[in-house]
């Protein structure tokens, strides 16, 4: 068997030894190596040539250069069928490399220590392992990128099933991996070293780079027959599941929308249920039990099969009630060991315990991507807050204590309904809710038909401006107490007017929260 040369260079030592030791002893490999990793491989007494052996230089910079030579670079980007580059390699006393091994400097891992500091996190950017496996990739035609340990297994079956030899197949797909991951680790290095660099990090560059890690493939996507794996970005938060069934895409959805209500509301107590991405109930109570019951109550029927949320742990009184529905998730920061007791009686049920704040979980929003065969969107999160300075009473009649807490409440909820939406609110609780209608007066009398007798004195909140009057009619015909709104309409003098004709105080906000 003719000899091949493999060069080996990693951070992440796990199996190399192992790796190196097969490579030797069944398939005739010679092996190049550097600095910490010819170390390793020489003391378990792997036959290694030093890198300053091929290209005559020590490394330098403490190690930073060491790879960076031509006696390198082009025994691995030279083609093997081009007869004046093989020459001039032997011209020049340079060896085809054939199998490149490295992986990189953890530069994500060592980014998460806040107390590192920037002379310290910039040594973790590698420089030479990137290059060395690009020229790899680019040369797939003949040369095997091997860029993680969990790829040692499959190119000793690869070369024991072809007489040594990686196949044109295998190197092409690793070709592409190869890209991949150098191009995520360079995304989470421009992220990462923005962050730290400027004190306040630009939502929108020039160049927006992210890099996502496949965590899992998922059963099947939005319908059975799309495909959906879940990613993670380097700021993704975690989640712990305790039990039940594997969670799907349209779980994640909704899992997302349940949290994305309850984490508005920090210091009281607060839970929704989320069916088909939008909320069926919501509610605020004197405790997280409270909550839940309230928030259940609103449409127990649309409950069936939907998914809690909740943001506080979940006790054992919700748990009882909870074990005697057909549920498809409970979302909350944890559960007690009563709680954990009754509802694992419910094998299926998928128990989704949040390990983070609902402060870090508001933090952690920053953007929102939505991928179009015109484009990709990009936008920033919808994070604005009612204040003082966007809180106008536009009436001469004034809302009670009562109807603003409502209308704050109100407000924080159905900016995560889809547009149109308008929700009624009475007592901290939804009792309406019209949502995803193609007119606004639509989206009014499905939450007003379904709020019935609960209209009195309770109030509205509309995601965009009224548009007409006659928002204002059914109001008043179902006897509402308060509205809030965005205001920004020409017909503004109009609709403040008849809200004033029906004694029914307004308050803009200045805030539009559409969601498409």
């Amino acid at each position: 068997m003719v000899g091949k040369k493999a060069f080996i260079s990693v951070y992440d030592k796990d199996g190399i030894v192992e790796f190196a030791e097969k490579l030797q002893k069944f398939y005739n490999y010679e092996i190049i190596s550097t600095g910490g990793t010819y170390d390793k491989l020489k003391e378990n007494n792997i036959e290694v040539t030093e890198i300053s052996e091929i290209t005559g230089f020590r490394e330098l910079l403490k190690g930073r250069v060491k790879s960076l030579h031509p006696a390198i670079h082009a025994g691995i980007l030279a083609s093997r069928t081009a007869r004046e580059e093989i020459l001039e390699l032997k011209e020049n006393e340079i060896d085809l490399i054939d199998l490149v091994v490295v992986n990189l400097y953890p530069f994500e891992e060592a980014s998460k220590n806040e107390e590192m500091g920037i002379d310290e996190l910039y040594e973790y950017i590698d420089i030479g392992g990137v290059t060395l496996l690009r020229a790899a990739a680019k040369n797939f035609f003949y040369v095997t990128p091997v860029y993680s340990s969990d790829l040692y297994e499959k190119i000793l079956e690869e070369l024991e099933e072809n007489e040594g030899n990686t196949t044109y197949e295998l190197r092409k797909e690793l070709a592409v991996k190869t890209f991949c991951y150098t191009a995520s680790y360079d995304a989470v290095i421009a992220e990462k070293m923005a962050q730290r660099l400027f004190e306040e990090e630009e939502i929108l560059p020039d160049n927006f780079v992210v890099s996502l890690k496949k965590v899992k493939n998922l059963r099947y996507g939005e319908n059975p027959h799309q495909e959906a794996a879940i990613y993670k970005k380097p700021s993704t938060l975690g989640y712990e599941v305790l039990q039940g069934k594997e969670i799907s895409y349209n779980n994640m959805v909704d899992i997302t929308s349940a949290v994305n209500i309850v984490s508005e509301f920090i210091d009281v107590p607060a839970a929704c249920v989320i069916k088909h991405n939008n909320p069926c109930g919501a509610a605020l109570g004197t405790d997280i039990t409270d909550a839940y019951l309230k928030a259940h109550s609103c449409d127990p029927i649309s409950a069936f099969g939907g998914i809690i949320g909740l943001n506080q742990p979940v006790t054992k009184e919700i748990a009882k009630h909870a074990v005697q529905l057909f549920l498809e998730v409970i979302v909350a920061p944890g559960f007690s060991e009563e709680a954990r007791e009754i509802l694992s009686r419910k094998k299926n049920l998928r128990l989704v315990k949040l390990p983070f704040s609902m402060a870090d979980y508001k933090k952690a929003q920053t953007y929102t991507v939505k991928d179009l065969p015109f484009g990709t969107l990009i936008q920033s999160a919808d994070n604005a807050q009612l204040s003082e300075d966007n809180f106008k009473v536009v009436t001469s009649c004034k809302p009670t204590k009562e109807n603003v807490e409502d209308m704050v409440f109100a407000w924080k909820v159905v900016k995560h309904m889809s547009s149109n939406a308008i929700v009624v609110v009475k007592d901290l609780k939804t009792v309406g809710l019209g949502l995803g209608q193609t007119s606004r007066i639509a989206s009014m009398e499905v939450a007003l038909n379904q709020a019935c007798d609960e209209t009195k004195d309770a109030v509205i909140a509309s995601d965009g401006f009224f548009p007409a009057v006659d928002n204002i009619h059914a109001a008043a015909q179902a006897r509402i107490g308060a509205i809030i709104q965005p205001g920004g309409s020409i017909k503004d003098e109009e609709v403040i007017a008849e809200s004033e004709k029906f004694s029914i105080p307004m308050v803009t906000t200045g805030i539009r929260h559409f969601k498409h």
